[in-house]
């Protein structure tokens, strides 16, 4: 199949082809037709299958005719987190270009005013994450009642997230005559109470069992010791051939600890979190997309849905709690027909999360043992331990004691400040007092 026989304008295949695309994705042929007919679809597929093309594509179709009124939108797509708004948001640039659609990106972090602007103008698609749209409806800037066509994008993430109240007041807003379009990777149950409120009657689409994973990803798990994590990263970094890569981390003080040391190691790293200004998190993804940096530590707030072209590498620094966040994780490489590694660091306390990933997915992730020869910060050198006791060496005599630990210090050398210090402090000094030349009977 290809798209000139799902039933788009020739405005839109042409700018189709322009994107370098001959043929939909199996979710795109099978949810385009039942949109443009008119239909509710659930659509389930895993990340990475061309999810957002297939109801953009359609929605640019439906939306070719008409024209929007002041504050009162034609469509609108509700997104979990501003990254995600932003990229829907681009899929209708770039398809929509020959067509005179108007659209407006309403996400927190950003002024209000020019957002307010678009509105009083009228848009014949809003893209939005709830928190921002209930705002601007609570202050009267924007009216729901002519909203013909809803779309409820990464369902699965938004019950995550804590947004189904949000969306059920939204959705109650809304007009009852409408059409409805919700994607998710999965199914949970909750997500199947929303289908039966929201939808009438709706066709699913599914092109992949719920939680699987991409056959294009090697998979590997990592068993380390605690603190060890960052050394097995670094020495994995330095001996993959890493294009590009997303490392998650389950905490927002991992994501700082995981930079500063891919900093020291000289590494181009950025780091993305829920903390973040919105301006900050742009900037670092359009670093990310234009090359100046090349690996991202973020959280799985800030990573979700967002859509890398041949990211080639995956790091769970993290066990995710989530057995699903697992799946969506690795989801961001191998994706298109290309194929991809994903690494997992696994505390021996962690295993009963492991356990939950392997049940889920129907397989067990290989073990890969990491050589401890490689266990250094990848394009630092470190000097042979056997290398450092030759400047110890001094022809003046010192004391039994004190030689004695000076000779042992090489032995236990590591990168620990605490242990640094302690060393320091067990130096010899030469401005120390002691017996000098005249040692005792009982010491010789």
């Amino acid at each position: 199949m290809n798209f000139e026989e799902l039933g788009l304008n020739e405005k839109i295949l042409r700018a189709v082809v322009e994107s370098g695309y001959s043929e939909p994705t199996p979710i795109q042929a099978k949810a385009i037709p039942p949109i443009l007919m008119g239909q509710d679809v659930v659509g389930c597929a895993q990340t990475g299958t061309g999810k957002t093309a297939s109801f953009t594509l359609p929605m640019i179709e439906i939306l070719s005719t008409g024209r929007a009124r002041a504050r009162m939108p034609r469509s609108l797509i509700l997104a979990p987190t501003r990254e995600l708004a932003a990229q829907v948001a681009e899929n209708f640039d770039k398809y929509g270009k020959y067509l005179p659609l108007t659209k407006a990106l309403l996400v927190g972090g950003v002024s209000m005013n020019e957002q307010i602007e678009k509105l009083d103008r009228g848009v014949d698609v809003l893209i939005a994450t709830p928190g921002r749209l209930l705002d601007l409806f609570d202050r009267g800037r924007i009216l729901l009642s002519d909203i013909k066509l809803l779309v409820i994008d990464e369902c699965d993430r938004m019950m995550d997230m804590g947004f189904i109240p949000d969306i059920e007041k939204i959705v109650g807003l809304l007009p009852k005559r409408r059409q409805t379009l919700m994607f998710s990777a999965t199914l949970a149950p909750e997500i199947r109470r929303l289908v039966n409120s929201f939808m009438m009657t709706p066709k699913e689409v599914s092109v992949a069992p719920p939680a699987s994973t991409s056959k294009n990803v090697a998979q590997h798990l990592v068993e380390v010791a605690p603190r060890q994590k960052n050394k097995k990263l670094l020495a994995i970094l330095a001996d993959e051939k890493i294009k590009n890569a997303f490392i998650f981390c389950n905490r927002k003080r991992d994501i700082d600890g995981v930079k500063r040391a891919l900093d020291k190691a000289g590494y181009a790293a950025g780091q993305m979190h829920g903390d973040m200004v919105q301006s900050a998190r742009t900037e670092t993804l359009q670093k990310f997309k234009n090359d100046e940096i090349n690996i991202l530590v973020c959280s799985d707030v800030a990573a979700r849905g967002l859509d890398v072209k041949g990211l080639s590498h995956v790091f769970n620094f993290d066990v995710p709690f989530n057995a699903e966040d697992y799946v969506h994780r690795i989801g961001r490489t191998g994706r298109a027909g290309m194929t991809g590694r994903a690494f997992t660091f696994a505390l021996p306390d962690e295993a009963k999360y492991v356990e939950a990933i392997e049940k889920l997915t129907g397989g067990e992730i290989p073990r890969l043992s990491v050589d401890e020869s490689g266990d250094k910060p990848a394009k630092k050198p470190v000097e042979k331990a056997a290398s450092k006791p030759k400047k110890a060496a001094k022809k003046e005599p010192a004391p039994a004691k004190q030689e004695t630990k000076s000779a042992a210090k090489p032995e236990r050398q590591d990168n620990d400040n605490n242990r640094r210090n302690r060393r320091r402090r067990d130096e010899p000094d030469d401005n120390v007092l002691g017996f000098g030349d005249d040692v005792p009977a009982f010491m010789r």
